[in-house]
Parts: C-alpha cells; structure tokens; sequence
C-alpha cells in the first residue's frame, strides 16, 4: 500500500543531499563554463574544509563554545583555507596548462587529487575521525515526515548560498565579467576584462561553497576522513552534467534533482541508510543516471549545444 508519508520523507531526505551536491556542482560548473576544465580536486577541497573545521572545532576554548558558535567560528577557518588551497592549485597547477591540450588539466586535476588525498591522510591520519553534533538531535515534523535541525540547516544554508550566487552572476559587475570571460575571454580581455583575475575569483567561490558544504557533511553524518571528498566530488560533478555542466542554474537543479533520485530508488529498490558515504545503492543511482544523459542528452538539462571557440 502506497504511503504518502514515506514518500515525502524520501523527497525531503534527497532535497538535504541534493543541496550538497548542488553547492560542489555550483564549483565545478563555474571553472568549467570559463576554463572548460573539469577541476577533479574539488571534492578534495570540500575535505579540507571538513578537516580544518574539525581541527578547529577540537580547540579547547573553541570547544568550550555553543554548538552554533562553534560552526560560525569553524566556518571562519574554513573558507579561507579552501579559497587559499584553490587559488594555489589554480595559479601552480592548472594555469601553466591553459594552453595545452585538455587532457593535460585534466591528467593534472586527477594528479592534484591524489596528492590532496594524501597530504590530508599524512596530516589528520588515515583514520575516519568523529565529528561532534553541535546542534539538537531531536527531529521537527514537516507533514508525516521529519528532519533533524541539522538536516534543515543544510537546506536553508544551501538554499541562501545558491540564491547569493545567482544574483552576484546575473546582477554583478564581477558576474559579467565572468559571464564575458566564459562566452570569449580573448574578447573579454579587450573589453578591459582581467581573464586572470576573473579565473582566480571563480576558483575562489567555488572554494568557499566546498567549504562550506564540506562543513555541511561533516556535521550531518558526524564522521571525516582524508577521502571523504572523493565520492561526493563524483556525484557533484554527474550533477552537473545533469543540469548542463557550464550553467549555474543547471548545476542547482541537477544536484537537487539528482538527490532526490538518489533517495527516492535507494528507499524504494534497496535499503536507504544514512551513511553517506556507504549506500551502494545511492552510488548505482547517480552513475546510472550520468551514463543515461550522457548517451541521450549529453548537454544535460539546461544546457546548449554550441560549437567549440575558435
């Protein structure tokens, strides 16, 4: 017998993922729209964000803290290590290959993933670590459903977060510039546009949203570990192409959309759990969903087909 309940809890469950997908997707859309680089490091800078706002967080006067203080002040931390790791990884790694042919970048990003994975494991340990609930564990009904207060502070964090990009790309002198940057940055750059400064901002909001959802997870499945970053990046980056790699907006509906297919068949075809990074069924889901818009709708959802630059 149909529930409806039961339905509206994995609907809301796959909206909490989805939002995390969505903000790592919002990072890899905007360097690829500019670069057409896809930046494989990036889940890795969603687990340094995790494992800063960890370290942080084990400080005794910071631990001493309330719970929402303690995300505030970890957060602080957080954002500029990512934008600091991003910005390093862009100007040593990726910008000396802004020429060369694209499997070079993307051999590179693939590299620069490796290493982050094990700089992080020889810094914080291969061992998972625990990270602590600094919010009430008890669940507010929405309908005959329900969500922990930590699940809707991914929702509401991830909802304000996409809405401030939005507006800063379509309503900002530095959104057209990147928009300039992205449709011709040769052109861009005889309009007065700065292609270098423009690129290195781009790397930078998008490490500020890794950061920011690499806080996200951590707190919602209290857990860290130096290849957190890996599967989440993966499913970010379907998630793009889902929407329309290249397209802001179509980064924000195919990580939201691709979320709640996730919930939706891991709850209904197999056993859903709240490991995130543990349900087989979940990963079967987001690869069988990028192979399907890859061979039918390679654009994705919002995307165009466009003729590569001269």
């Amino acid at each position: 017998m149909f529930n409806f309940d039961i339905l509206l809890q994995q609907i809301l469950n796959g909206l909490v993922l989805g939002s995390v997908y969505a903000l790592v997707a919002l990072g890899y859309t905007m360097v690829y729209g500019i670069l057409q680089l896809i930046n494989f490091a990036h889940g890795e800078v969603l687990m340094i964000g995790a494992m800063v706002a960890l370290t942080v967080i084990q400080i005794p006067a910071v631990a001493a803290l309330p719970g929402p203080l303690q995300m505030a002040i970890a957060l602080m931390a957080a954002i500029p290590a990512c934008v600091l790791l991003s910005l390093t990884i862009e100007r040593l790694a990726y910008r000396p290959l802004r020429g060369a042919p694209r499997l070079s970048p993307l051999i590179t990003a693939i590299g620069m993933s490796i290493v982050l994975q094990t700089v992080a494991m020889i810094i914080w340990s291969p061992n998972p670590h625990s990270f602590p609930d600094l919010l009430p564990s008890e669940p507010i009904a929405i309908g005959g459903a329900s969500l922990a207060p930590k699940q809707l502070l991914v929702l509401g964090v991830a909802a304000v977060m996409m809405a401030a990009l939005s507006l800063m790309v379509n309503k900002t002198r530095l959104g057209r510039a990147m928009r300039a940057t992205a449709e011709n940055p040769r052109i861009a750059g005889l309009m007065g546009v700065n292609a270098n400064m423009v690129i290195a901002l781009t790397f930078a909001i998008g490490a500020a949203l890794a950061a920011v959802a690499g806080l996200l997870v951590a707190l919602n499945y209290n857990i860290v570990h130096f290849s957190m970053g890996f599967i989440p990046g993966l499913k970010a980056f379907t998630a793009a192409v889902l929407g329309g790699i290249g397209n802001i907006t179509g980064a924000m509906i195919g990580g939201l959309l691709l979320g709640v297919i996730e919930s939706l068949g891991a709850g209904y075809i197999g056993p859903l759990t709240n490991n995130f990074f543990g349900s087989h069924y979940q990963d079967i889901f987001a690869f069988v969903v990028l192979i399907l818009v890859l061979l039918l709708r390679p654009s994705g959802i919002m995307g165009e087909r466009v003729a590569d630059r001269a």
